[in-house]
């Protein structure tokens, strides 16, 4: 019965081809609706379709490319195809981590669409029986500075959706520990919130999302449904945002994360009795996503009486029950006989939990409102069989001709400590203490390096020696420049940045952001990036476990820039041994890693100038954004790698943080301001080039680390083992930050001065 206590009858709608198209599907589309059901599908079928079938469920346009994607590793338990990845991290543990997105509900209501992102991900890893550890969040927007209405809508976005994140995290108990922030113009209309999850388990305690057993009760628990979400995956996620499209935007779901905490326990405790067969949340597109694909992927069918489900809104017909995407909701299959049992702990922690269906043989998802069945239609076809597009691709025709805009090397008459000082504080660069500040990144006691203390965010596996690395990255200004080429950046980065933490990667997930799949130029983008990924990641042998694709991030026609963002987890077998940034002593010695790979040489000429053009400085200084990214050797990068990870666990480094954004000053500069009261004198000798591309140049397979000076040389030994070059460059000091490049001074400034511009700017750009 409805909330109400009156029935509610099937609304009798006709469908026609054109109520179709206004559901997302084309008319190639709806034709394969009724040739998969025999006839004329009812409305809540259409419905139902429509958001099985919809980009953001059906990864329609993305399936073809997806396949080229390295999936298997010798420690992947579980890789794409489930609610999680799960890779094995010893001594009978496994991880399971994930990364999604939230972009459009994000756009439409910052807090909510942000906190209820947190919430699905957190779901998706404790469906798989694992207790979440930690939470990583990777967000773009657009520029925070002026008075203009996109600036101060920028920055209402900005501030509404670490406010969700910190919200929803911190209530429900899990820290959110690292992540990045960029800021670009393409971001304005079309912010991205990606959130990334992780989570612990014994190997021989995983649940998967697969109904089995034909006569097994299925089990909705959690909260009510109501009609919050409706359509979200369908229309909210899987279409452009347009003038029109004002009208047709769906309400965002509210999350509520102490009812979540409440969930994951009662899911936990669930899991614990031996009596749960299967498993699975309901996210996007709600009980239809979870019905079908659980039934599609145990090869069984399901029956549920939509009377049966708790609802919290009166009136509700079945086709709105049926694509609610109300927050906080999972569905089990239990074992027959111990649904009491199930139901019981459900209640035990003041849940709804009731029996809702059963699992069939016939292969069918068969729903049922006031007796009467609304909807009948084959499982796997509706979850594994919808349209699969190979679109065309081209790549885009770029008007205006990259020589006009390289940057030209300023010589002796820069000011480079002006520059440098400009550099610390544009937001890309600029501390985000603002933002991390309002996380909660100690709850549970697991955080070993919390946000701005590492390159690699790093926690504990309480019980063992061990501890996990996870470091999220993408350049999307290099996948604009050249998509393949920043994708293998972005992997080589989060590798790289896992590896400074003492920790080896093991495996990646990735979260796809991408314009309209229907422009070839967009599918071009996404098509080399997926190439790139691809070699990436079989370098360095870091498999895709699994992710998120999300199209239709552009507005009015414009697409946001490719935004590849990819999250790798290391191991480290010693959790005493994780590095942070930080210099430790004064008199330390800093030395310059450089993996030596296949020994290519430093761009010069011409290449040089085309590389620094799309470097942070070229962007911040000269208001330049050309060029192609910086030539990756993933030789190179393995041999850093490696020798990070040897060097870390032999005890020989104090710190260590890698060459990116803003090049070798910001990454010296960065390590004084995470160590508080110290600072670096560098003297670079035999430094060829440009003094601007020398100080700010964005090296790839490159490290900045700090020993001891008894251990530089154990360092050099084995540096020597490992094909990894490296340069003495300085000391840690006190007082004055300098740098000197081949005899003369090039930077010179109070280090506290120098802190206080880069801890303080994104709060100057908030307007706080």
């Amino acid at each position: 019965m409805a909330a109400s206590g009156k029935p509610v009858l099937e609304p009798q709608i006709q469908v026609t081809p054109e109520l179709a198209a206004e559901h997302g599907l084309t008319a190639e589309e709806y034709a394969r609706v009724r040739e998969t059901l025999g006839r004329d599908p009812s409305f809540t079928e259409l419905g139902i379709f429509s958001v099985m079938w919809s980009e953001h469920c059906s990864y329609k346009s993305s399936k073809v490319h997806l396949r080229r994607l390295p999936t298997r590793g010798p420690q992947v338990l579980q890789g794409p195809g489930e609610n999680a990845g799960v890779v094995d991290v010893g001594d009978g543990w496994c991880a399971a981590f994930k990364i999604e997105s939230h972009n459009h509900p994000s756009f439409v209501e910052p807090f909510q669409g942000a906190a209820t992102g947190v919430g699905g991900i957190l779901r998706d890893i404790f469906t798989m029986g694992a207790r979440p550890l930690a939470v990583l969040d990777s967000l773009r927007f657009g520029p925070l500075a002026g008075d203009t209405d996109g600036s101060a809508r920028n920055r209402r976005i900005f501030d509404g959706v670490v406010r969700g994140i910190a919200h929803y995290g911190n209530c429900f108990g899990v820290p959110t520990i690292g992540g990045e922030i960029h800021f670009e113009p393409c971001y304005t209309p079309n912010p991205l919130v990606n959130v990334l999850a992780l989570g612990i388990a014994r190997k021989d305690e995983l649940y998967f999302a697969r109904a089995r057993g034909e006569g097994n009760p299925v089990i909705y628990a959690g909260a009510k449904t109501g009609r919050d979400g409706i359509h979200g995956a369908s229309l909210l996620a899987s279409a452009e945002f347009a003038e029109e499209s004002q009208q047709k935007r769906p309400n965002v779901q509210v999350g509520d994360p102490f009812m979540e905490k409440l969930l994951l326990e009662a899911c936990l405790e669930a899991m614990q009795t031996g009596g749960v067969a299967g498993i699975q949340d309901m996210g996007a597109a709600g009980l239809t996503c979870s019905t079908c694909e659980m039934a599609s992927r145990g090869g069984t069918g399901i029956e549920i009486e939509l009377d049966r489900v708790p609802q919290r809104e009166t009136g509700m017909s079945s086709y709105e029950i049926m694509l609610s995407e109300s927050q906080e909701r999972m569905l089990l299959v239990a074992e027959r006989g111990r649904e009491a049992e199930i139901l019981g702990v459900f209640r035990k922690w003041g849940l709804d939990a009731v029996e809702i269906g059963r699992v069939t043989g016939d292969g069918m998802l068969r729903v049922r409102h006031h007796s009467a069945v609304v909807a009948e239609i084959p499982a796997h076809p509706l979850a594994e069989e919808g349209p699969v597009y190979q679109r065309p691709l081209a790549p885009p025709d770029h008007a205006v001709p990259e020589a006009e805009t390289l940057v030209e090397f300023a010589g002796e008459a820069v000011d480079l400590t002006q520059n440098f000082r400009l550099l610390l504080s544009a937001p890309a660069i600029a501390s985000k203490r603002w933002v991390f500040e309002q996380y909660d990144n100690m709850v549970q006691t697991n955080t070993l390096r919390a946000p701005g203390a590492g390159d690699a965010a790093v926690v504990r596996v309480k019980g063992t020696s061990r501890a996990l690395a996870l470091a999220t990255d993408c350049n999307s200004r290099w996948c604009q420049l050249d998509p393949r080429a920043g994708a293998v950046a972005a992997v080589a980065e989060a590798a790289r940045n896992v590896a400074c933490s003492g920790a080896r990667p093991v495996a990646a997930t990735n979260c796809l952001n991408f314009g309209s799949p229907e422009k070839p130029e967009v599918m071009w983008q996404f098509s080399e990036t997926i190439d790139g990924l691809s070699e990436a990641c079989r370098a360095l042998g870091v498999p895709i476990t699994g992710g998120n694709v999300s199209f239709y991030n552009e507005t009015l026609g414009r697409s946001i820039y490719p935004t590849p963002v990819v999250g790798v987890l290391g191991v480290l077998e010693d959790a005493s041994r994780a590095l942070g940034m930080a210099f430790q002593e004064h008199d330390d010695i800093i030395l310059l890693l450089h993996g030596q790979g296949r020994g290519a040489a430093q761009a010069c000429g011409e290449d040089l100038r085309r590389e620094f053009s799309s470097s942070e400085y070229a962007r911040t200084i000269h208001g330049i954004v050309a060029g192609t990214p910086p030539a990756v050797d993933l030789e190179a990068e393995r041999c850093l790698i490696d020798f990070l990870v040897a060097a870390a666990g032999a005890g020989l480094l104090h710190s260590a943080h890698d060459i990116s954004d803003g090049g070798l000053a910001v990454a010296v500069a960065e390590s004084c301001f995470a160590a508080g009261a110290l600072s670096a004198h560098i003297r670079l000798e035999e430094f060829s080039g440009p003094a601007e591309a020398v100080l700010f140049g964005e090296w790839p397979a490159h490290a900045v680390v700090s020993v001891h000076p008894l251990q530089v040389a154990a360092l050099d030994l084995l540096a020597a083992e490992y094909s990894v070059q490296v340069r003495e460059i300085g000391r840690v000091a006190r007082g004055e930050f300098r740098i000197e490049l081949n005899g003369a001074p090039v930077i010179r400034a109070d280090v506290n001065a120098l802190r206080e511009e880069w801890t303080s700017a994104l709060e100057r750009a908030m307007g706080l």
